[in-house]
């Protein structure tokens, strides 16, 4: 009986190898305790910042805190990285705002759970490797236009500024906050202002306690002390955000942990009903691949940081299987969009974290602050989260490496940095990406094409190439023949002088060909052909060989070979040419 033929088998990513890779490394006793003490610093760190990126991204605090719960546990259980801390992050603002202004809250939850799927079949398909061809000047260029966003989104919270109309683009929010400029909030802006000396000045003491912890606790008791002599004086979370839950409400946020909600069900744009249809979906395609792409090159690029200062490994697949379930379960409990967050996981392995442990651990501590400090958090001031967000954006947007490439680089990876740049700042960063990726192309299939080229060897300057009469003619070509360099390289083999009747193609340096190529040298194979000139193709790889003979190019006696070295060619074209005709007497 006739077996079965056997299907190729695709392996599938390990979801939760990290976890897996840090217990085969050895867990115990002393590990659990660097994990949780870990956990604990990232968790304090996480609180402010959840709160604060949920403000930015347009909805109320706790949907950030909730994603720092929900989609911190869920990443780090099935994720491919031990080290990486997930949550909301900033460079998510620019393409979340947006999102939440046209559709609401709803529509927020629906894209990023678009998002986590489209991220767990780029896992599936193993597709994690492809986000290392991201060009380094596209990934500075729309991270650093991401935090002058971000940046310039702080400003009224920092004044105290009052926006009649804060503008749908750039160029009009800027605008905006100019003609507002008169109402600044003298109390707010010195409040703000001393947060933000507090941040930047804190670290260099080298105390154990997290900078914004500090900021904020000292901010929160300025804003209270003012608000109890003159009621209102500082805008905090409490006066700004509002909630209801189950026949519940209070302002600023929910002392109440993470429930199970039907993302369709949450408010549309201008709090409306959400109201789902196929155009909804189309309309929230676009910025859900926009959110699975920033989400898998940020979570990788973060976990190769993290290889790079633990000298570990990561699953890249399994990282993106990770991060979209992450993103598929957190919507159904409040959460946003969620990645790996730089920032927060170097501080998790800086505190000794050993597994993704640590990352529970965190999402623990934003919980116990959630249920247990909730009214506490909502004495924090607009203004001093803003200035916090300001340190982020300014973190983000790395000035120093944005300055360094803009003298050292080439010319035309500069181009491609401020084009990233300034598309992200004034547009969005889906059309940055765009261009940013497909100039990054353009520049590199140029430097390929002036790689190759073609040029005949002179008489005797080859060593290989000796005794050859004046009818052949010896050409050496170079470099990778496609479709940009294939037509410029072969069209000089056209011009023969008129006495050449034998021409030899070196083409050992020759990696790869393409279609164009191809056809190119088909040409070539026929116009001399017709001139009565014949080829012999040296040292052309056999794939190379397979392609030509499939379009036609085809050994002929006295026409057309293949050598595989330069010897046996010239055998060959002495044998076409004929016995020598006698020396004159």
């Amino acid at each position: 009986m006739a077996s079965r033929p056997k299907l190729p088998r695709f392996p599938l990513p390990a979801v939760g190898d990290g976890l897996r890779e840090a217990f085969r490394a050895g867990y115990g006793l002393a590990e659990l305790r660097k994990d949780v003490l870990a956990g604990l610093t990232i968790g304090i760190v996480a609180v402010p910042l959840a709160m604060a990126l949920a403000i930015a991204t347009g909805v109320p605090p706790q949907y950030g805190l909730y994603t720092a719960i929900v989609a911190g546990v869920v990443i780090a259980l099935t994720g491919g990285s031990r080290f990486n801390v997930s949550g909301p992050t900033a460079a998510f603002v620019v393409i979340l705002l947006p999102i939440v202004q046209q559709h609401g809250i709803g529509g927020l939850l629906i894209a990023t759970i678009m998002a986590g799927i489209i991220l767990v079949m780029l896992g599936l398909a193993r597709m994690g490797a492809l986000i290392q061809f991201v060009p380094y000047p596209v990934v500075l260029g729309f991270t650093a236009g991401i935090g002058v966003v971000i940046a310039v989104l702080q400003v009224p919270d920092f004044l105290g500024l009052t926006l009649a109309t804060p503008g749908a683009h750039f160029v009009d929010k800027v605008a905006a906050i100019f003609r507002a400029l008169p109402g600044i909030e003298p109390a707010e802006f010195a409040l703000g202002l001393m947060t933000l000396g507090i941040l930047l000045a804190w670290p260099r003491l080298r105390v154990p306690v997290p900078a914004p912890l500090v900021a904020l606790v000292f901010a929160a008791v300025v804003a209270w002390l003012a608000n109890q002599w003159s009621d209102g004086m500082i805008e905090t979370i409490s006066s700004r955000f509002s909630w209801e839950f189950r026949g519940l409400s209070g302002q600023g946020i929910p002392p109440i942990a993470p429930a199970f909600m039907l993302p369709w069900l949450q408010p549309g744009p201008g709090g409306a009903p959400l109201q789902l249809s196929f155009s909804l979906f189309q309309a929230l395609l676009g910025p859900a691949i926009a959110i699975a792409l920033l989400a898998a090159i940020e979570s990788l690029l973060c976990a190769v940081i993290a290889n790079g200062l633990t000298r570990t490994r990561h699953d890249p697949n399994a990282e993106l299987v990770g991060q979209g379930l992450g993103n598929i379960v957190a919507p159904f409990f409040g959460g946003i969009t969620a990645t790996a967050a730089i920032a927060r996981t170097a501080t998790s392995i800086r505190s000794g974290a050993h597994s993704p442990i640590a990352a529970v651990v965190h999402s623990l501590v934003v919980l116990l602050a959630v249920v247990g400090l909730a009214g506490l958090l909502g004495l924090v001031p607009m203004a001093a989260l803003a200035a916090l967000l300001f340190v982020i954006a300014w973190n983000m947007s790395e000035p120093h490496l944005f300055l360094r490439t803009l003298r050292s680089a080439p010319r035309g990876d500069v181009a491609i940095l401020l084009s990233c740049f300034l598309l992200t700042v004034l547009f969005d960063m889906v059309l940055a990406v765009a261009v940013g990726v497909g100039l990054a192309a353009a520049l590199f299939i140029r430097r390929m094409a002036l790689l190759t080229h073609s040029s005949r060897v002179p008489v005797g300057s080859h060593p290989d190439v000796t005794g050859l009469p004046a009818e052949v003619a010896v050409y050496d070509v170079n470099g990778p023949l496609f479709f940009a360099a294939a037509e410029r390289a072969v069209s000089s083999l056209h011009v023969v002088d008129p006495g050449v009747r034998v021409i030899m193609l070196e083409m050992t340096d020759v990696p790869s060909m393409d279609g164009t190529a191809v056809v190119a040298v088909q040409g070539l194979v026929d116009e001399m052909r017709r001139q009565g000139v014949a080829l012999i193709f040296v040292g052309l790889k056999s794939r190379m060989v397979l392609k030509l003979l499939r379009v036609g190019v085809r050994r002929a006696e006295g026409r057309l070979t293949f050598c595989a070295g330069i010897e046996q060619a010239q055998k060959v074209a002495l044998r076409w040419l004929g016995p020598s005709p006698p020396p004159p007497a």
